[in-house]
């Protein structure tokens, strides 16, 4: 009897556990690849929690008219193991972003790489799938 509720209290910690990454979701859920954006503009906030970190910059349109912008990178421990700290960013800094826009149109992206202040260009973290190449495309026939 005991072997059977220890069995039982460990299968609801492992459903309990398992929610949260349930909820989590998927790139393609959110973003699309086919609306690369590149952004340029001053940091205004930056957010480094799970499930994913974030930050914010005010940038120009083509037009000259500023935007608010909100950018997702990958899980902070994810970011640190591409060499970033909680102080790779702060207020103020001028960054360009490259990335892929929302499906909602909203002044939000996915961010794929960050080129920092400094130079530096550094991977995100980015959930987006690198597509395998594939075949060159047949040549039309005139």
């Amino acid at each position: 009897m005991k072997a059977k509720f220890y069995v039982f209290v460990a299968g609801l910690g492992l459903l309990a556990t398992s929610a949260p990454m349930m909820a989590h979701h998927s790139f393609t859920a959110e973003y699309d690849a086919a609306k690369p954006v590149t952004l340029t503009g001053a940091v205004t906030k930056v957010e480094w929690m799970n499930p994913h970190a974030r930050f914010y910059i005010n940038a120009k349109d083509e037009s000259g008219k500023s935007a608010d912008w909100e950018l997702e990178l990958g899980s902070p421990n994810g970011l640190m193991r591409q060499g970033w700290t909680r102080n790779s960013l702060k207020e103020g800094d001028v960054v360009t972003v490259t990335g892929s826009k929302a499906k909602d149109g909203s002044n939000l992206a996915n961010a794929r790489q960050v080129t920092l202040a400094s130079g530096k260009k550094v991977f995100a973290g980015s959930s987006e799938k690198e597509e395998a190449p594939g075949p060159a495309p047949a040549a039309e026939a005139k």
